[in-house]
């Protein structure tokens, strides 16, 4: 068998180890290819050539060894492989295709069509592994290529390209790759949005590596780099909580520093331990906003300690319905003694009180004149009356205390 290196060899037809086309018998062949379009929305040209939303994902492609002048166009088309996990490929970027069934082999024969998975990753990158051909290439394109004693690598430092990745797609140069670690399992996407199932690795440069031991396992969802990582997009980072834009964080062992934007626990005896001390099994959202919303049910906060609400401004509870049910409400300090008043009941005996001042005010009103000495007998038997109902009033003073909500 003849070896072929770079281009030349991709070109090759790679055959299963199960063919025996040489002798006779069956096998598939799987071919590298270079995409020059691909079909994404019903806007496309070729969308209905290609089967109407039943062919959304289909590439049109050329041999890599095809020399291309000019626009790049085709009549070759394979589907995506695989149904439920697609990585879909750029323009330029090279994919393997092969040969399966298609709708129409239900029909009887052995009728088939190809298929594609798997960008060949070139450059080793996340962002895009487009090998443009050679012939296409500018002088200064040609820039962005090195050497390197492993071979040519691609190393962007302008922030730009020229190379047609497709309609929207935008190359970017800061776009870094994640350090792996011994043991990950890592999922990236092309704009720094990753999944890492890692581990904690002691003596590494991962920041959670000061607890727990080798094999404790880590999950971190994250959504865009550190805008201010390193500018140099093929050196790899690690996750950072404080800097990435969005994340979420799963421990079992670990310490994670993370900064929280306020850790004013004064309304606790016994404050919880700070987040960035914390060790152990939790779960950590960070971003620049934080959004729950149930659209027909409850959202439940459930927690065997506390549940902590901690704001640099404030803490706003809007409603329609009734806020809080508990045992014990202390505003102002944790320290709280003084009861509140019960409203309806303090307006009810305020009421009462009013009722009797203005019954005397009445009898005071309608005074005349008479020989010195005479008693005032209306005015005694309201006094005596209102003397019975008033010390009766100051005695349900103390009912009026709340026995649930202090303040200070």
């Amino acid at each position: 068998m003849d070896l072929r290196y770079g281009l030349s060899g991709l070109g090759s037809d790679i055959i299963s180890p199960g063919d025996t086309s040489s002798g006779g018998g069956g096998g598939t062949t799987i071919s590298p290819v270079r995409v020059v379009d691909i079909v994404l929305n019903d806007s496309h040209p070729r969308f209905e050539e290609v089967g109407g939303w039943n062919g959304l994902g289909t590439i049109f492609f050329q041999s890599t060894q095809a020399p291309v002048f000019g626009e790049q166009t085709s009549d070759e088309k394979a589907k995506p492989a695989l149904s439920n996990s697609k990585q879909l490929p750029l323009i330029n970027e090279i994919v393997y295709t092969f040969s399966l069934p298609n709708p129409n082999n239900q029909l009887g024969g052995t009728s088939e069509e190809l298929y594609y998975f798997n960008t060949i990753n070139v450059w080793n990158s996340q962002h895009h592994n487009a090998l443009p051909n050679g012939l296409t290439l500018e002088e200064n394109q040609k820039a962005d290529y090195t050497s390197s004693a492993a071979g040519n690598v691609r190393r962007i430092e302008d922030g730009s390209t020229e190379i047609n990745l497709g309609s929207t797609f935008v190359e970017r140069s800061n776009i870094n790759p994640l350090l792996p670690f011994e043991g990950d399992v890592i999922y990236e996407g092309r704009w720094g949005n990753s999944v890492r199932f890692g581990s904690t690795v002691t003596g590494s440069v991962n920041d959670w590596s000061e607890t727990g031991e080798n094999g404790d396992p880590i999950t971190i969802l994250r959504n865009g780099e550190d805008p201010d990582n390193n500018p140099d997009g093929w050196v790899p980072v690690v996750e950072d909580i404080n800097k990435d834009l969005s994340s979420i964080w799963m421990t079992s062992t670990q310490q994670i520093p993370i900064e929280v934007a306020s850790s004013n626990y004064n309304s606790y005896s016994t404050p919880p331990e700070t987040p960035n001390q914390y060790v152990g099994t939790q779960v950590i959202a960070n971003s620049d906003r934080i959004l729950l919303n149930s659209k027909t049910d409850h959202i439940m906060l459930s927690s065997a300690t506390s549940i902590n609400m901690n704001s640099v401004d404030s803490v706003n509870i809007d409603t329609e319905e009734h806020i809080v049910d508990a045992s014990s409400i202390l505003l102002g300090s944790k320290d709280a003694t003084e009861a509140l008043m019960l409203g309806n009941k303090t307006i009810e005996l305020m009421g009462k009180l009013i009722d009797e001042m203005n019954a005397i005010n009445t009898q005071l009103s309608a005074l005349v004149s008479l020989p010195p000495g005479a008693p005032f007998a209306p005015l005694n038997a309201q006094a005596v009356a209102s003397q019975t109902l008033l010390t009766s009033y100051k005695a349900q003073l103390n009912t009026l205390l709340s026995k649930q909500n202090k303040t200070i």
